[in-house]
């Protein structure tokens, strides 16, 4: 008994798992070395199903021992064998609980348990089961079953400030739909916001992080034309498991994958797509997607309520043309959807979409119109939709009465939007009638209702095509009236309050076409009226009213405005009064960012003042301070400067030496890069001898000086330098230099080559660069060199000193010799290295230009380069002379400049052409050169395409596979190598149509590659790969079977027709209808053989017959499902056997009789009394038996205490304990254990007293 006591005791250590949900407890202190606890190597996943259909959690789990693995719910049991499906998947190691038939009462939150010895672990899974909405519903146990989560919603939006959901779409919206998105919420300028929204969205986007890796393609949500509403997202998650969440205003919304319920979601590779089936009013709001926790997208749904007053017609156009639809509205929208069946369209350059000036005309314009543009096009409004096609026409006789057609259609659309517009005007005056505020169009003879006359088709009169609105403009402002008439020609007459106006009333009254306008530049208290504008009898009107900006005080805006100058550390104020009967919203500014209170950073505001003061200001705080002021009606703002000055910076590096000669080293640098806000006075020169630690100061320079020559200096000594600038404030660090040896020999470098500048037979011009080491002095001049070629004599041709330029004409020259020329730079030091010699140069007159290359061929290309060849021109005496090089130019056909290839020219008579565009077509010459300039160029009659030789397209590979075979789920990698030049369209096909989205294409010039991420059994049929360029076109057929390892047959049946034989038959297996290749192979085995022998192989049907059956023996019989993946598992017969004629000892073998191992709970070992000390721990045990496992309970005094956190409770392979850490005076009292199971219960109970601790 006490070497039990001894053994380590049972514990609860929870651990944490890899898998994201899981939960692990480990009841031993120490696992032993090559043992593990259970963990899931994949968890069940969450599902949401249809009720009726078929539901499953699939597991697999992990740990040595092998765990079991048990399955439970919240509410209720599984053990109705009718409801529930336990079973095991040996080959993948799955463990499977299974639903046939889901209902509403099976929604809940089930468990999956994996035990063995060292502990356990568990997570929950959720059902959510859709009821078909046919069915009668229990309001009651809805109300009762039915948990919406909820998620923190947007603060309301306040007067005067920005809808909160604008700044939440626009996190998830491109950047080119934001001027779209604001327009909707009203705003028109949303630059101001683009700073704020970018910090909004970085820290979006690492909040993002967490749980998706890549995220783009985000589409906000649209009506389609097959009535249902998208949106849609590429993402890829960090976690595959994690959940994704739909909320529509805050509520979570339940969706499904089948596309059968209001919300549904398809999955893509790493797209994923929402759908609202059949959108109503009601489906309006803010929807937002979250994975976990993060919010990803954001879209705002609006089901605005309008009706198509015109709908769009069916269109003909020319190719090449313009083709149009247009629509009118019941209501002003800033915008509807237009789309084809497969995508929106947007606005770009194949896609115009415009709206009309009152929003009621919507005009969608194809450009460029083509073949491939025929087919329907949708106009989508809310729930209102109408759609019309396009025919494209190649007829050029078709025009005329195309155009006349078109003109038509626009002015009957004109029309019908004048008619919407005149009733929504009409309603608006009706709703304005109670304010006085009129706003009339009115017609002078009959009317027709529709507001133009009915005079029977001719002039109709006056129309406002938009007519007056009201404004609002500040006190000192400008405030413009416009309206538009129809016909532009209309005059008319403007009005305040009933009296006539001028341009003498303090107005300007302008007609700009069909606009009239009334502009007011500086606005008065004053001009606040009722303005109208009258023509041919009929009028607009509108008020004007006139609001004051905030208002502040003039000497205090003369004073705020001046500069505030302060030293570094001191404290800048600005202070500014203003008056207003309205509340005034303040806002301090530094540079457009606003200021916030700091610790340095102090706001005062009151009633009638606001004051900032920075203090121990710096430098870096120098910039533009603003203010704005602003009420409800307007904005004002004043701006000040605030400059620090402080010491300034060191000078800038690196310290040029400009000269370093044998009595002086002379210094150069650069002014500092911030003066400190004051100008530099001086600069400080001080001077250390290497070796030496004492600074001596040399001198003091003037702020515009940056240049020392220290004089002062022994031959061999180095020196260093340091240099600082002074101001009124102080003075800067230092800026030092490097060692400078004085005294030493430093020559200059080389200079560069001469060139010819001009040649004849009695002088050659050269020039030359001058080097870029100067060898720390100025250059003073160059020595010029000649030698005549094939000699190894220079001689100086400056025989009177160095030459004090980089040119020099030669005069010293024989006629038709041949020289060449070299030059060196002198330094203070003296004279550096030569120069590389010039080319060879020939004292004669001017050469005459070579003529033109010929014979000028491609000799190969492809797509980046282009080889060329020529033969030199001939030599012409008098008028062409020989050719010393060569020149390649090219053109792009679109450019209208030439290009040279070579810098240099060449010798050679090939050459070849790099970095080309691939299919570019360029234009190609060549130019002979000698020294008497260039000859006329040679080119092509025809430009040449960056291209290899035409070559019809082949297949290069001669072994590529016809039929492939792949496992489903498995990737699919198709690579056809091809020959085509020049770059061929390549196509895929599947059974003759082009492959579905989910297939992916990659080509290249050599080659194609379609890939099936995730290949499933539709994938099935012949892929074709169509290559075709202009030469040809060729194709390849691949029969791509994607399958399974087949399932086995039915059940088999044996029958005996003909004696000496046995005819099998058998169920076929479900796969047989998915694949046709499949087919079945049956073996035999009797028991005279003892070996299984195949008897039958690639049978297509349900039965086979079998032979030679010989009486007396045994056989079984074996069935076999086999297709390209392998064989399924047997399907086995019943045992055959024919009897011999004469009697067989028999044996009867009585009948097995099942076991039954259910059994009721009882206790192996019961509890035992225990006399704990206070203070020390105490452990209570027990041993219970019972199949089902029974329910354990613990009770102290008839008190449950599996809710009590002062005891650990555990029950590991029927052995439950109660561990009390720490054991007190009210732990003593009678514990009991209560067991319970289906078959019935048992209980045990003991003694626990507290034995007090003795001091």
């Amino acid at each position: 008994m006490s070497s039990q006591i001894k053994e380590p005791r049972k514990v609860a250590i929870t651990k944490k798992s890899k898998v994201q949900g899981v939960m692990i407890t480990q009841v031993v202190l120490r696992v032993p070395l090559g043992k593990s606890t259970p963990d899931f190597h994949r968890k069940p996943m969450a599902m949401t199903v249809n009720e009726g259909r078929r539901a499953f959690f699939k597991a697999i789990v992990i740990g040595d021992p092998t765990p079991s693995v048990t399955w439970r719910r919240n509410k209720g049991d599984i053990n109705d064998a009718e409801k529930y499906n336990i079973k095991y998947n040996e080959r993948n190691k799955e463990h499977i609980l299974e639903i046939p038939k889901a209902t509403a009462d099976l929604a809940d939150t089930y468990q999956c348990c994996a035990t063995n010895e060292y502990g356990t672990a568990m997570c929950s899974i959720p059902l959510s089961v859709i009821q078909d909405e046919q069915a009668p519903q229990d309001f009651r146990a809805m109300l009762k079953k039915t948990v919406v989560t909820k998620k923190k919603q947007l603060p309301p939006q306040k007067e005067g400030e920005l809808d909160p959901k604008l700044m939440e779409i626009l996190l998830s919206a491109p950047k080119k739909d934001y001027e779209r998105i604001c327009l909707d919420f009203g705003v028109t300028d949303f630059r101001w916001l683009l700073k704020k929204l970018n910090q909004m969205k970085k820290e979006r986007e690492d909040e993002q992080g967490k749980v998706v890796e890549n995220l783009g393609n985000v589409k906000q949500i649209e009506i389609k034309p097959r009535g249902r509403a998208e949106f849609s997202l590429d993402m890829t998650l960090r976690d595959p498991n994690s959940k994704i969440y739909l909320y529509k205003d805050g509520s979570q919304v339940p969706y499904s994958s089948n596309g059968k319920s209001k919300y549904s979601m398809q999955k893509r590779g790493n797209t994923y797509c929402f759908t609202i089936k059949d959108p109503q009013p009601e489906d309006a709001g803010l929807y937002q997607l979250d994975v976990g926790e993060i919010t990803v997208l954001t879209s705002d749904f609006r089901m605005p309520a309008v009706e198509f007053a015109s709908k769009i017609n069916n269109v003909k156009a020319l190719e090449q043309k313009e083709a149009s639809f247009q629509c009118v509205l019941s209501k002003p929208l800033n915008r509807i959807t237009w789309s084809t069946p497969d995508s929106s369209l947007e606005h770009g350059d194949k896609y115009d979409i415009s709206v009309s000036e009152d929003k009621l005309i919507h005009t969608l314009t194809i450009k460029n119109c083509d073949v491939a543009d025929n087919g329907t096009y949708y106009a989508i409004a809310g729930t209102a939709s109408c759609d019309a096609s396009l025919a494209v026409e190649a007829d050029p006789k078709a025009h005329k009465g195309l155009k006349q057609k078109k003109s038509e259609e626009q002015d009957d659309l004109a029309k019908m939007a004048l008619v919407q517009k005149l009733q929504v005007a009409t309603e608006d005056t009706k709703e304005k009638d109670s304010s006085g505020k009129t706003d009339t169009i009115k017609d002078v003879g009959s009317d027709d209702g529709c507001g133009w006359k009915n005079d029977g088709g001719h002039d109709q009169g006056v129309q406002f095509v938009s007519g007056l609105s009201d404004i609002t403009a500040t006190t000192g402002g400008r405030a413009e009236l416009c309206c538009k008439l129809s016909p532009e020609n209309a005059e008319g007459r403007w009005y305040k309050n009933e009296k006539l106006l001028n341009n003498d009333d303090g107005v300007r009254i302008i007609k700009d076409g069909a606009y009239h306008k009334l502009i007011i530049d500086c606005c008065k208290k004053g001009d606040g009226a009722v303005y109208r504008f009258e023509s041919d009898g009929r009028k607009s009107e509108a008020t004007l009213n006139i609001q004051d900006p905030p208002k502040v005080d003039a000497r205090a805006l003369e004073k705020f405005t001046k500069p505030v100058i302060v030293k570094a550390g001191e404290t800048a104020e600005w202070k500014l009064q203003f008056s207003d009967e309205e509340p005034l919203k303040i806002q301090w500014t530094k540079d457009d960012d606003e200021i916030l209170p700091a610790l340095n950073v102090k706001i005062e505001k009151t009633a009638t003042e606001s004051k900032l003061r920075l203090a121990k200001c710096q430098r870096k705080d120098s910039g533009e301070i603003k203010i704005k002021v602003k009420n409800k009606f307007d904005t004002t703002e004043a701006s000040s400067n605030l400059i620090v000055i402080d010491k300034p910076t060191p000078p800038q590096g690196p310290v040029e030496i400009v000269e370093s000669t044998v009595t002086s080293v002379e210094l150069k640098w650069k002014p500092p890069k911030d003066n400190g806000g004051c100008p530099v006075t001086s600069y400080i020169i001080e001077r250390q001898q290497v070796g030496r630690h004492k600074w001596s100061s040399l001198w003091e320079t003037s702020g515009s000086t940056t240049v020392y020559k220290d004089s002062n200096v022994e031959p061999g000594r180095r020196y260093c330098y340091r240099i600082r600038a002074k101001n009124s404030e102080g003075v800067s660090d230092y800026l030092q230099t490097e060692a400078i040896a004085a005294g030493v020999l430093r020559y200059p470098g080389a200079p560069s080559a001469p060139k010819v500048v001009r040649v004849c037979k009695e002088c050659i011009s050269l020039s030359w660069s001058a080097p870029c080491n100067t060898g720390g002095s100025k250059i003073v001049g160059y020595n010029l060199e000649k030698r005549k070629k094939g000699t190894n004599y220079w001689s100086l041709v400056n025989q009177g000193g160095p030459i004090k330029h980089s040119n020099y004409e030669v005069k010293d020259i024989f006629e038709g010799a041949a020289y060449e020329f070299r030059v060196s730079a002198i330094n203070l030091s003296g004279p550096g290295d030569p120069s590389n010699p010039c080319d060879t140069i020939i004292a004669r007159d001017p050469k005459q230009t070579p003529g033109k290359v010929t014979d000028l061929r491609v000799t190969s290309s492809d797509y980046t380069t282009l080889s060329l060849a020529w033969t030199k021109p001939k030599e012409v005496k008098g008028s062409q002379d020989e050719a010393q090089g060569y020149y390649v130019e090219i053109r792009p056909i679109e450019s209208p400049d030439w290009r040279r290839c070579n810098a240099i020219q060449i010798t050679p008579t090939t050459y070849t052409v790099r970095g080309l565009k691939a299919m570019g077509a360029y234009w190609v010459r060549v130019v002979a050169t000698n020294y008497g300039g260039d000859g006329e160029p040679q080119g092509f009659d025809n430009h040449i395409i960056a291209m290899p030789p035409p070559v019809q397209p082949t297949f290069k590979d001669h072994d590529l596979k016809s039929f492939v075979v792949v496992r489903s789920g498995n990737t699919v990698r198709l690579n056809i190598p091809f020959k085509a030049s020049p770059f061929p369209e390549v196509k895929w096909l599947k059974d003759g149509t082009l492959v579905p989205k989910h297939v992916t294409v990659t080509n290249s010039d050599k080659a194609s590659q379609m890939l099936i991420p995730t290949s499933k059994h539709s994938d099935s049929g012949v892929y074709t790969v169509l290559v075709k360029n202009v030469v040809g076109q060729a194709s390849f057929n691949v029969e791509i079977r994607v399958t399974d390892d087949p399932k086995p047959p039915g059940p088999v049946e044996l029958h005996q027709n003909v004696p000496g034989t046995v005819t099998l038959s058998w169920a076929p297996s479900p796969d047989e209808t998915k694949d046709d290749r499949l087919h079945y192979v049956v073996s035999k085995w009797d028991t005279f053989k003892q070996t299984w022998k195949t008897v039958a192989e690639n049978l297509f049907n349900n039965k086979f017959t079998v032979v030679d059956i010989v009486p007396g023996r045994e056989y079984h019989f074996r069935v076999f499902a086999k297709n390209d993946m392998g064989i399924s598992a047997p399907s086995v017969s019943p045992v055959f056997e024919i009897k011999k004629e004469r009697e067989r000892f028999k044996v009867t073998v009585p009948p097995r009789k099942s076991v039954n191992l259910l059994s009721a709970p009882s206790f192996i070992t019961p509890l035992r009394y225990h006399i704990p000390p206070e203070g020390y721990e105490c452990q209570m045990s027990c041993a219970v038996k019972g199949d089902p496992a029974p329910h354990v309970a613990w009770y102290r005094d008839d008190v449950d205490l599996s809710v009590d956190s002062n005891y650990c409770i555990t029950n590991v392979r029927g052995v439950c304990s109660l561990f009390i850490l720490r054991v007190r005076p009210n732990d003593g009292g009678v514990y009991k254990v209560h067991v319970e199971n289906h078959l019935g219960s048992a209980e045990c109970s003991k003694l626990l007293s507290v034995r007090e601790r003795t001091t």
